[in-house]
């Protein structure tokens, strides 16, 4: 039977208070949740150890980072053995353009999400790299003409306890 780990409202606030701003002082956040800093601090190292908070990132603008062209690319492979996946997942990984990359059920095996400088940038990337690894089949790209809404906030509520399988 798997051990279930129960995550208060104060742990939920906790987690959406570090998902605003991962740059929370102890203290601040303890104020922010209505905690002393020392138990606060006990909580958040739990939430790590759990594996719950994986770890604390700064998110970058790309468009200030000259990064214009967002993409999303559908790869299918033209086999499917352990090896094939496995290899396609190496090679995706090195790949500093792929900011996601989603193992898929439908009309594609692999779902990418990249950001590239530029249009010739993103032809590059497809035709010198993705299309050289093996066993790919076929690619197809969608450009993104304006991002509506991004998010990397989980929706959790704090409205009430929650229960997870540790």
């Amino acid at each position: 039977m798997q051990n279930a780990l129960t995550l208060d409202r104060i742990d939920i606030k906790i987690l959406n208070e570090l998902q605003n701003d991962a740059n929370l002082t102890n203290v601040e956040l303890a104020d922010r949740v209505a905690l002393s800093p020392s138990p606060c601090l006990t909580r958040v190292k739990k939430l790590e150890q759990t594996g719950i908070i994986e770890k604390r990132v700064t998110l970058l603008n790309p468009k200030k980072m000259g990064l214009e062209i967002n993409a999303y690319i559908q790869v299918t492979l033209d086999k499917q053995p352990r090896a094939a996946l496995e290899n396609f997942r190496e090679a995706v990984e090195r790949l500093p353009e792929v900011m996601e990359c989603n193992w898929m059920i439908g009309e594609c095996d692999f779902l990418l999400r990249v950001i590239v400088r530029d249009v010739e940038e993103l032809e590059r990337l497809i035709a010198n790299k993705l299309s050289k690894i093996e066993s790919v089949a076929s690619i197809r790209s969608n450009l993104v003409l304006k991002q509506i809404t991004y998010k990397t906030a989980l929706p959790i509520n704090d409205s009430r306890s929650l229960s997870l399988r540790a």
